[in-house]
């Protein structure tokens, strides 16, 4: 156990962010840099080593959590990163984007602030690569077998790298210009720094890992000559399918997917931009959808100097406190105020959207809402609370409704879906096509990073094993396993 008063003698303390006047004139991550070296042994030694770390059971990569958060008590951060590299291939992407189940979980938070796990594990990582702890580790030897991946997000890097220490030769094929998936463009700089996956990146690359980009599988290459080429295909091709909103005047210019819009921010970044094509400077911007990718759009649209921001959610605003309908340890529904809130604009819930104003040039001006309740169960209008509000950009951020059939993967490789439209797969995340597996969000719908990387991490497994007849990876999920899922 790592400090055995630690939990009663030391207080909750988290990662500080930079003044809001200064953070929304720049791309770099909210937090202060080392805000967290002075506090974190401390903070880890709040960890109870419980008889049961529920923690574990809130985490899909059943991570060490005790163990790791004893070696960061004690400063011995060689054997913390150890501990956290047994389960997770990339704490630094968990560590600062993951919204911590685990945390939900912890045995402490049952009536005390839980521990600050995540603080933990992005302090355990960040020192290892700070001391050059993280090394390839390539195979000491080549099955002969190779494998194709399709998508680089977690589930698709996580899946690569296993099965590359595994010793297959293993191609990742990503249809944007860069490594990444939605890390690289759907998640805004001031989240995560790119930097962390472009080491990582090559990290991979000096283990075997080949990576090609501009290739879209089911465009640009047939799915059928992918599978003549590789003894396995992992397909993790996310689920791209964007939730739209089909109401009067949604063909008005400036009303835009958040995927259409965080990436070219992310572009700009990136330096392929000087400003990007769409761009919320000097207009009022409304966000529809009160989730984290909404979150990502209100805090990309102050840095873009937006003249208002506001984000509309359908359902009513969450309570501060657990509602006996998701007792401990689930993952519950709380009202949270992320770091894009703190900078400004307004949130407004149980409200939907009637329809879009425009003016003569065909431009959004406005959008039209209602007020809405739950009658009987179900979302209701309430009649005379119409308004409407200026809307100069529109972005969707209301989830993915599955994964992408348009390109042409799916029905070339004649893959089947399940009841929700999502890649269908068995318990070692087998499709129906022979060799063919699939993780994260194309086989599992829409969900967390966490879910990502452990799926990626199981279908390797599952890969391994048809390739050579058994395998050593570890499998840290199921895909039937729902317990505790968020």
């Amino acid at each position: 156990m790592a400090d055995p008063k630690g939990f009663l003698s030391t207080g909750r303390e988290v990662a500080k962010t930079r003044p809001v006047g200064e953070r929304v004139r720049d791309w770099n991550e909210v937090y202060v840099p080392g805000s967290l070296l002075p506090i974190i042994s401390k903070q880890a030694g709040r960890c109870m080593d419980c008889g049961i770390p529920f923690c574990h059971n809130g985490c899909p990569l059943g991570n060490l959590i005790p163990e790791w958060n004893d070696y960061a008590y004690r400063e011995d951060w060689s054997a913390a990163q150890e501990r956290l590299h047994a389960t997770n291939n990339f704490p630094e992407f968990t560590g600062r984007l993951c919204p911590a189940p685990c945390e939900s979980a912890c045995v402490l938070g049952i009536n005390q602030p839980a521990v600050t796990i995540k603080n933990v594990e992005v302090s355990i990582i960040d020192k290892a690569w700070d001391a050059n702890d993280v090394k390839p580790q390539a195979p000491e030897r080549l099955s002969g077998k190779t494998v194709a991946v399709i998508g680089s997000g977690p589930a698709g890097l996580a899946a690569a790298q296993q099965l590359t220490r595994a010793g297959h030769t293993v191609a990742v094929y990503e249809r944007a210009d860069r490594i990444g998936g939605l890390l690289r463009y759907g998640i805004p700089e001031f989240k995560m720094e790119k930097r962390h996956i472009n080491r990582r990146i090559e990290q991979m690359r000096a283990e075997g890992t080949k990576f090609r980009t501009g290739v879209e599988i089911g465009r640009d290459m047939p799915a059928t000559a992918l599978r003549n080429r590789y003894d396995a295909v992992v397909i993790a091709a996310g689920a791209t399918t964007a939730r739209d909103l089909p109401v009067p005047g949604r063909e008005l210019a400036g009303i835009h997917q958040a995927m259409e819009y965080l990436p070219l921010a992310n572009k700009v970044v990136e330096g392929d931009f000087v400003a990007p094509p769409i761009t919320a400077e000097g207009k009022h911007v409304v966000v529809i959808g009160g989730g984290d990718t909404g979150a990502d759009c209100v805090g990309t649209a102050h840095r873009q100097g937006a003249a208002s921001v506001t984000q509309l959610e359908i359902m009513p605003r969450p309570g501060e406190e657990r509602n006996p309908g998701q007792p401990w340890p689930t993952f519950p529904m709380l009202y949270k105020v992320t770091s894009a809130h703190e900078e400004g604009g307004e949130r407004v819930y149980s409200v939907s959207t009637t329809h879009f104003e425009g003016d003569e040039d065909g431009n959004v001006q406005f959008l039209h809402l209602i007020e809405v309740e739950f009658v009987e169960g179900k979302l209701t209008q309430k009649p005379g609370t119409e308004r409407k509000i200026p809307a100069q950009l529109v972005t969707l951020a209301m989830g993915f409704t599955g994964t992408d059939v348009e390109n042409g993967l799916v029905a070339q490789f004649g893959l089947d879906l399940d009841e929700r439209g999502n890649i269908a797969r068995d318990a070692d995340f087998a499709t129906n096509v022979d060799g063919v597996y699939v993780a994260g969000d194309a086989g599992r719908g829409q969900s967390l990073i966490v879910w990502a990387i452990a799926e990626g991490r199981s279908a390797a497994r599952g890969v391994d094993r048809y390739l050579t007849g058994a395998s050593s990876l570890p499998a840290p999920i199921r895909p039937t396993d729902r317990s505790l899922m968020v």
